[in-house]
Protein backbone atom coordinates (compact mmCIF):
# COMPACT_ATOMS: atom_id res chain seq x y z
CA UNK A 1 0.00 0.00 0.00
CA UNK A 2 1.36 3.43 -0.98
CA UNK A 3 -0.25 6.50 0.61
CA UNK A 4 0.11 10.08 -0.63
CA UNK A 5 0.17 12.68 2.11
CA UNK A 6 -0.12 16.13 0.60
CA UNK A 7 -0.46 19.31 2.62
CA UNK A 8 -0.76 23.08 2.55
CA UNK A 9 0.66 24.98 5.50
CA UNK A 10 0.82 28.68 6.31
CA UNK A 11 2.97 28.84 9.45
CA UNK A 12 4.33 25.30 9.43
CA UNK A 13 2.12 23.48 11.92
CA UNK A 14 0.08 21.62 9.30
CA UNK A 15 3.39 20.55 7.75
CA UNK A 16 4.43 19.23 11.18
CA UNK A 17 1.15 17.31 11.44
CA UNK A 18 1.59 15.87 7.92
CA UNK A 19 5.13 14.75 8.73
CA UNK A 20 3.92 13.16 11.96
CA UNK A 21 1.23 11.28 10.03
CA UNK A 22 3.77 10.17 7.40
CA UNK A 23 6.08 8.86 10.12
CA UNK A 24 3.18 7.02 11.75
CA UNK A 25 2.17 5.36 8.49
CA UNK A 26 5.75 4.45 7.58
CA UNK A 27 6.19 3.04 11.08
CA UNK A 28 3.21 0.78 10.39
CA UNK A 29 5.10 -0.64 7.41
CA UNK A 30 3.22 1.23 4.68
CA UNK A 31 4.75 3.16 1.82
CA UNK A 32 4.25 6.91 1.99
CA UNK A 33 5.04 9.94 -0.13
CA UNK A 34 4.93 13.34 1.59
CA UNK A 35 4.39 16.35 -0.66
CA UNK A 36 3.68 20.03 -0.12
CA UNK A 37 0.76 20.94 -2.38
CA UNK A 38 2.71 23.98 -3.53
CA UNK A 39 4.92 21.49 -5.41
CA UNK A 40 2.11 19.35 -6.86
CA UNK A 41 1.45 19.71 -10.56
CA UNK A 42 -0.74 18.16 -13.22
CA UNK A 43 1.80 15.39 -13.88
CA UNK A 44 1.16 13.79 -10.48
CA UNK A 45 -0.23 10.30 -11.12
CA UNK A 46 -2.72 9.58 -8.35
CA UNK A 47 -3.22 6.09 -9.80
CA UNK A 48 0.02 4.92 -8.20
CA UNK A 49 -1.40 5.50 -4.71
CA UNK A 50 -3.81 3.25 -2.85
CA UNK A 51 -5.02 6.12 -0.66
CA UNK A 52 -4.52 9.81 -0.01
CA UNK A 53 -4.41 12.06 3.01
CA UNK A 54 -4.78 15.78 2.35
CA UNK A 55 -4.10 18.28 5.12
CA UNK A 56 -4.75 22.00 5.21
CA UNK A 57 -5.50 24.67 7.73
CA UNK A 58 -8.33 27.13 8.09
CA UNK A 59 -7.42 30.83 7.96
CA UNK A 60 -10.07 33.54 7.86
CA UNK A 61 -12.76 31.02 7.00
CA UNK A 62 -11.03 29.14 4.20
CA UNK A 63 -8.27 26.72 3.32
CA UNK A 64 -5.07 27.55 1.46
CA UNK A 65 -5.38 28.18 -2.26
CA UNK A 66 -3.00 25.30 -3.13
CA UNK A 67 -5.27 22.83 -1.30
CA UNK A 68 -8.40 24.10 -3.02
CA UNK A 69 -6.79 24.06 -6.46
CA UNK A 70 -5.44 20.55 -6.00
CA UNK A 71 -8.74 19.18 -4.70
CA UNK A 72 -10.59 20.95 -7.51
CA UNK A 73 -8.23 19.71 -10.23
CA UNK A 74 -8.25 16.11 -8.92
CA UNK A 75 -11.65 15.94 -7.18
CA UNK A 76 -13.04 13.05 -9.21
CA UNK A 77 -9.91 10.88 -8.78
CA UNK A 78 -9.64 11.76 -5.08
CA UNK A 79 -13.30 10.91 -4.48
CA UNK A 80 -12.79 7.49 -6.09
CA UNK A 81 -10.00 6.46 -3.73
CA UNK A 82 -9.75 6.01 0.04
CA UNK A 83 -9.11 9.45 1.48
CA UNK A 84 -8.72 11.30 4.73
CA UNK A 85 -8.93 15.07 5.01
CA UNK A 86 -7.10 16.51 8.00
CA UNK A 87 -8.55 19.97 8.60
CA UNK A 88 -6.38 21.94 11.03
CA UNK A 89 -7.66 24.93 12.99
CA UNK A 90 -7.59 26.59 16.37
CA UNK A 91 -11.38 26.34 16.45
CA UNK A 92 -11.03 22.55 16.67
CA UNK A 93 -9.22 23.01 20.01
CA UNK A 94 -12.37 24.25 21.72
CA UNK A 95 -15.83 23.06 22.59
CA UNK A 96 -17.78 26.06 21.35
CA UNK A 97 -20.77 24.85 19.30
CA UNK A 98 -20.69 27.97 17.14
CA UNK A 99 -17.04 27.35 16.21
CA UNK A 100 -17.84 23.75 15.25
CA UNK A 101 -20.82 24.85 13.14
CA UNK A 102 -18.44 27.29 11.44
CA UNK A 103 -15.97 24.48 10.71
CA UNK A 104 -18.80 22.37 9.27
CA UNK A 105 -19.83 25.26 7.00
CA UNK A 106 -16.24 25.87 5.84
CA UNK A 107 -15.95 22.17 5.01
CA UNK A 108 -19.28 22.16 3.15
CA UNK A 109 -18.20 25.21 1.13
CA UNK A 110 -14.85 23.56 0.34
CA UNK A 111 -16.53 20.36 -0.87
CA UNK A 112 -19.00 22.34 -2.99
CA UNK A 113 -16.21 24.42 -4.53
CA UNK A 114 -13.83 21.54 -5.26
CA UNK A 115 -16.11 18.58 -5.95
CA UNK A 116 -13.94 16.38 -3.72
CA UNK A 117 -15.89 14.30 -1.22
CA UNK A 118 -13.36 13.02 1.32
CA UNK A 119 -13.93 9.50 2.58
CA UNK A 120 -13.25 10.71 6.10
CA UNK A 121 -12.70 14.12 7.68
CA UNK A 122 -10.84 14.88 10.89
CA UNK A 123 -10.97 18.29 12.54
CA UNK A 124 -7.59 18.59 14.28
CA UNK A 125 -6.58 21.35 16.68
CA UNK A 126 -3.74 23.47 15.39
CA UNK A 127 -1.31 25.83 17.06
CA UNK A 128 -1.05 29.44 18.13
CA UNK A 129 2.27 30.67 16.70
CA UNK A 130 2.76 34.38 17.35
CA UNK A 131 6.46 34.05 16.53
CA UNK A 132 5.49 33.33 12.90
CA UNK A 133 2.67 35.85 12.40
CA UNK A 134 2.92 39.20 10.70
CA UNK A 135 1.80 42.17 12.83
CA UNK A 136 -1.79 42.12 11.58
CA UNK A 137 -2.28 38.37 12.05
CA UNK A 138 -0.60 38.52 15.45
CA UNK A 139 -3.06 41.22 16.57
CA UNK A 140 -6.08 39.25 15.36
CA UNK A 141 -4.87 35.92 16.72
CA UNK A 142 -4.04 37.40 20.13
CA UNK A 143 -7.63 38.58 20.44
CA UNK A 144 -9.03 35.19 19.43
CA UNK A 145 -6.77 33.20 21.75
CA UNK A 146 -7.31 35.60 24.67
CA UNK A 147 -11.06 35.03 24.35
CA UNK A 148 -10.85 31.25 23.89
CA UNK A 149 -8.00 30.49 26.31
CA UNK A 150 -7.79 33.22 28.99
CA UNK A 151 -4.87 31.45 30.69
CA UNK A 152 -2.72 31.45 27.54
CA UNK A 153 0.57 33.33 27.37
CA UNK A 154 -0.18 35.50 24.33
CA UNK A 155 3.50 35.97 23.54
CA UNK A 156 4.39 32.27 23.48
CA UNK A 157 3.86 29.66 20.79
CA UNK A 158 1.49 26.89 21.87
CA UNK A 159 0.39 23.67 20.23
CA UNK A 160 -3.17 22.54 20.84
CA UNK A 161 -2.86 19.36 18.75
CA UNK A 162 -3.83 16.16 20.56
CA UNK A 163 -1.06 13.95 19.17
CA UNK A 164 -2.38 10.74 20.79
CA UNK A 165 -5.83 11.29 19.25
CA UNK A 166 -4.20 11.98 15.87
CA UNK A 167 -2.22 8.73 16.15
CA UNK A 168 -5.41 6.80 16.95
CA UNK A 169 -7.17 8.40 13.97
CA UNK A 170 -4.35 7.49 11.58
CA UNK A 171 -4.10 3.95 12.94
CA UNK A 172 -7.86 3.50 12.49
CA UNK A 173 -7.79 4.89 8.95
CA UNK A 174 -4.85 2.68 7.96
CA UNK A 175 -6.45 -0.44 9.44
CA UNK A 176 -9.61 0.38 7.47
CA UNK A 177 -7.56 0.62 4.27
CA UNK A 178 -5.87 -2.70 5.01
CA UNK A 179 -9.26 -4.37 5.53
CA UNK A 180 -10.56 -2.95 2.23
CA UNK A 181 -7.47 -4.23 0.40
CA UNK A 182 -8.06 -7.82 1.59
Amino acid sequence: MMILIAYASSEGHTRKIARHVADRIAGAGQGVELMPLSEADETLDLGRFSGVILAGSVHVGQYQRALGEFAGDHGKALSAMPSLFVSVSLAAAGHDAEDWRGLDQILEDFIAATGWHPGRVAQVAGAYLPSKYDIFRRFVMRRIVAKKDPQADLDADREYTDWAALDALVDDWISGQAKEAT
